[in-house]
């Protein structure tokens, strides 16, 4: 019986670690793509429509009403939101010594880098709350939540801080009794995650910024589950193709999600006011 061999030339050989790769990779160094903060929503058409209903005021009725319940039908207001592609490409020569994994872990980082990059977007569009100049502190992180309970909100609370402002908020603590746990799953949620403030989930991302978000001065969102939601048409994935012309394998990573603010008033962003 003639010998066989394993070894990068062969796309078999290739395709599992570097795909189990690149979706780890991806998965561990994003502070959204487990939904975790942001409820993740399957999109099979690339588009996802989450309705917003209004509040109503509820009637009481005393004993003995002859009268019915007056009608309060909520207001609904739909929010669209398109999948994007994200996509991060190489080609990996027939030439040997290259560790595909090596590969996938790159691809993977760049999908979700892009990803998070994304949502920061959209987080430089909750209600913008400019409180103190200067550095971050626990009285603007109080007066956040102040507001997003005045509005309403009763559920979890989650924070991003932005690593210019992390320092300054860690000092304003003045100790490290909020130091970070084990109950998250990916390594970005592990090693971002600082403590609970307020009950505020608190992470630490180089990602909020003026470049990401669009604001001046961002130092830090406060936001429910309910303000933003993702879009996912496919979650991370890695297609292997040949390609003759380079002699070797076209690798391609890639995301179908997007994301969208639903209600602006469960977030705050904290601004510097200088």
């Amino acid at each position: 019986m003639a010998d066989s061999y394993i070894s990068s030339t062969n796309t078999d050989a290739l395709f599992v670690p570097a795909k189990a790769a690149t979706v780890y990779a991806a998965h561990e160094n994003s502070l959204f793509l487990g939904g975790e903060m942001i409820p993740v929503v399957n999109a099979p058409n690339g588009v996802l429509q989450v309705p917003e209903l209004a509040a109503v005021t509820a009637t009481s009725i005393t004993s003995g009403i002859t009268t019915d319940v007056a009608v309060t039908n909520p207001v609904d207001t739909k929010n669209t939101i398109n999948c994007d592609l994200i996509a991060a490409r190489s080609v990996v020569r027939d030439l040997g010594a290259i560790d595909p994994s090596e590969i996938g872990r790159s691809l993977g980082n760049a999908v979700s880098s892009l990803f998070d990059k994304t949502v920061m977007g959209v987080v430089g569009t909750l209600t913008a709350q400019e409180i103190t100049a200067g550095d971050l502190d626990m009285a603007e992180v109080a007066a956040a939540v102040a507001t997003i309970r005045g509005n309403g909100e009763t559920g979890q609370l989650y924070g991003v801080v932005g690593a210019g402002a992390y320092a300054a908020l860690m000092n304003d603590i003045g100790g490290t009794a909020f130091a970070g746990g084990d109950i998250f799953q990916g390594a970005a949620l592990r090693s971002g995650f600082f403590g609970t403030l307020m009950g505020v989930q608190v992470f630490v991302s180089s990602y909020l910024d003026a470049t990401n978000t669009g604001v001046t001065g961002a130092k830090m969102a406060v936001f429910s589950a309910d303000a933003m939601r993702i879009a996912m048409q496919k979650n991370v994935d890695l297609e292997i193709g040949r390609r003759p012309e380079a002699v070797g394998n076209d690798v391609v990573a890639s995301l179908h999600a997007g994301v969208g603010l639903i209600d602006a008033g469960r977030g705050v962003l904290i601004q510097d006011a200088a």
